[in-house]
């Protein structure tokens, strides 16, 4: 009896497994939206501090922020999620501004104290260097959001070629390995996290083709690895 109890409590186990990462999902991409407008306001901060950057004060900052803006702006002017991708943006920005630095007090306090000098100045730079940052990172949300069709499609046609080359093994006289299907299997969610927390988290602008499209490349390829090793027989 314990022999046939065996398989259906490891099926039960692996539902309640991709069950449990479903629902935790979304509190991990909100965890990681929040580690790094973390991340990207310290190292913002310490840029200031350390005359890192050409622009003074919060310029860097703002600059960036419009740079985003401005991809956004010209390189996603369709979606196949919304049907203005822009105006859904705006939306998505001005909402959190709202709620974060307008009813909060902060940007008022920052707009009076704009020609504040001593500490009070340095504080206002910092504050409006964070509130920059922050917008920027919201921005690169967006952007994520609307690019999330080409991991699904990256992920779709790794599923794909990894069961054409599955079939391709168990035919013929190729032998499956265990230990690529485990280190394959434990990749595919790293990558996807550290591409969007890296991406969420760089202080300076750069286009999200050249960070995402890597990142979607190789999360379909790890997808493709674990799927092509799985075990011959169910």
């Amino acid at each position: 009896m314990a022999r046939d109890e065996a398989p259906a409590q490891r099926a039960e186990k692996k539902r309640s497994g991709l069950v449990g990462t479903l629902l935790k999902l979304p509190f991990t991409l909100i965890w990681i939206v929040l580690i790094s407008i973390i991340c990207s306001v310290l190292i913002e901060w310490v840029g200031i501090y350390f005359d890192w950057f050409s622009q003074p004060g919060s310029d860097h900052a703002h600059q960036t922020m419009l740079a985003e803006m401005g991809y956004l702006d010209s390189q996603f002017s369709q979606s196949l999620l919304v049907s203005s991708p822009v105006e859904f943006a705006t939306m998505i920005v001005d909402t959190c501004y709202e709620w974060l630095f307008v009813k909060s007090g902060i940007a008022d306090w920052v707009e009076q104290g704009a020609d504040a000098v001593g500490w009070a100045g340095t504080l206002k730079t910092y504050l409006q260097a964070a509130m920059f940052v922050t917008l920027m990172t919201l921005t690169r949300c967006v952007i994520l959001i609307l690019t999330s069709p080409l991991f699904i499609m990256a992920a779709l046609v790794g599923f794909i070629d990894g069961l054409v080359s599955r079939d391709l093994r168990r035919f013929g006289a190729g032998r499956e390995s265990a230990f690529i299907y485990h280190h394959a299997k434990r990749m595919v969610t790293p990558i996807f996290l550290t591409g969007w927390l890296i991406y969420l988290s760089l202080p300076f602008s750069i286009h999200p083709n050249l960070l995402l499209l890597p990142c979607a490349l190789l999360f379909g390829l790890m997808i493709a690895i674990t799927i092509s090793s799985f075990k011959k027989y169910l």
